[in-house]
């Protein structure tokens, strides 16, 4: 098979949650066990950073391995959903894994993948981990999928775990309860191996700190370790001036990050506690922290992030898909100073809207829409129950003709915003 059909015969042959849904989704790491050990563990031959939550941690993810990068460190990256190419999911110092290693990887090892019959995320992480040994990287930075205690990459044990928040998202599938979804994430969590925990949320605080006690390992909660402030980028909606500082002893780092969302100030918190903690063990500067930051999107290819598409009219696309992280989005749309607002949205089928439609602005037109993926929801049902919401405008059935059509109502002073969905954002970066 060549890389094409390669391609067709993952996303048709093994099941993916990104496509159909948690109908994909496994509760054991019998699969992954399994391919692990066929493949000789490769994760045993570097080191690894662990990342699970809700929100933040594709961003953190990718701000940790920028730095890696800048301080000269070979560097892994694993990270889901893709936006516009599966390859984007396997990255060593910011290239993404070849063409014919995918095409290889899958030929080569036809016969395990048949016999396992593991999902597309267990398989896809095998493929991560044995590239990465064959690279020989110093380091990988590894992003859980939805969960942490079953999810297929938690057969690592890393020089930190790393948990941003715990939000309303997959609460079906990982417990039921906000608290349940918590006990899940800890499961990243390794004996003597300390853990960074983003953001303090009481309710949930002594959950993370049970189970550090139960590992032995030392407990780090960033937003009582380190403040960020960040400049509010007005209209021009990217390139924001940051300044993080180290509350214990008053010391202030400055720098520019060049992702415009508000959430980014508890990523970069996080991202400081983290390299506090591990910076013993490796050759970190404060400028390779910044020149990091600064270069995150050039050294990694990160998109989708409060990305800025267009200037006039000012277009605007995020990934935020939950209620955190829309609350965050929609506020900061709030403070632009713009005309007329415009808002491009789709959501997946299992969506629960009651959480995320009281958000939405009444005093903006929408133009509902669904992604290219079987998940994706009606738009005429969207329209329905966005109406329930005072939220009115039109359906399309495709993203393009729901940006089209966007930028042709719009004049030059106007803003859109495109999300809802990854997958919508995807349609349009």
């Amino acid at each position: 098979m060549n890389y094409t059909q390669t391609l067709e015969y993952l996303f048709s042959s093994l099941p993916a949650y990104h496509r159909i849904g948690k109908a994909a989704y496994k509760n054991n790491l019998d699969n992954t066990l399994a391919l692990d050990s066929y493949f000789g563990q490769p994760h045993l031959k570097y080191r690894t950073i662990h990342i699970a939550g809700t929100n933040g941690k594709g961003s953190l993810s990718h701000l940790i391995a920028s730095v890696l990068q800048e301080a000269g460190y070979r560097t892994g990256l694993y990270t889901s959903p893709h936006l516009k190419d599966f390859r984007e999911r396997i990255k060593v110092n910011g290239k993404m894994i070849p063409k014919r290693e995918v095409a290889a990887f899958v030929n080569k090892n036809q016969g395990i993948i048949g016999s396992v019959n593991p999902s597309f995320f267990e398989m896809t992480a095998a493929m991560a981990f044995d590239y990465f040994a064959r690279e020989k990287v110093d380091i990988a930075v590894i992003e859980t999928g939805m969960g942490g205690r079953l999810d297929s990459t938690n057969i690592i044990t890393p020089v930190i775990s790393v948990i941003t928040n715990i939000g309303h998202d997959h609460l079906d599938l990982l417990g039921g309860s906000m608290e349940r979804v918590a006990v899940e994430k800890a499961g990243i969590i390794k004996k003597k191996v300390p853990v960074v925990i983003g953001e303090t949320q009481q309710w949930i605080r002594d959950i993370f700190i049970s189970r550090a006690n139960q590992t032995g390992s030392d407990i780090y909660f960033a937003d009582t370790g380190f403040t960020c402030m960040l400049k509010d980028p007005g209209a021009e909606g990217d390139n924001r001036q940051f300044v993080v500082k180290e509350l214990e002893v008053g010391r202030e780092i400055s720098g520019v990050i060049p992702l415009g969302g508000d959430y980014q100030a508890k990523n970069l918190q996080t991202l400081f506690q983290v390299f506090a903690c591990i910076r013993s063990g490796f050759n970190l500067s404060d400028s390779s922290l910044v020149e990091g930051i600064r270069k995150v999107v050039i050294n990694t290819g990160l998109k989708g992030r409060w990305q800025v598409l267009k200037r006039k009219p000012l277009v605007i696309c995020d990934t935020g898909h939950n209620r955190e992280g829309l609350e965050y989005v929609i506020r900061q749309l709030g403070r632009i100073r713009a005309g007329s607002l415009y808002f491009v949205i789709g959501f997946v089928s299992d969506k629960d809207l009651s959480l995320v439609l009281p958000l939405f602005p009444k005093n903006a037109k929408y133009y509902f829409t669904r992604a290219s993926v079987p998940r994706a929801l009606d738009e005429k049902i969207l329209q329905k129950e966005a109406a329930a919401y005072g939220l009115t405008g039109e359906s399309y059935p495709a993203v393009s003709k729901a940006f089209e059509a966007a930028v042709s109502d719009a004049l030059p002073a106007d803003l859109i915003f495109i999300g809802g969905s990854t997958f919508v954002v995807a349609e349009v970066v």
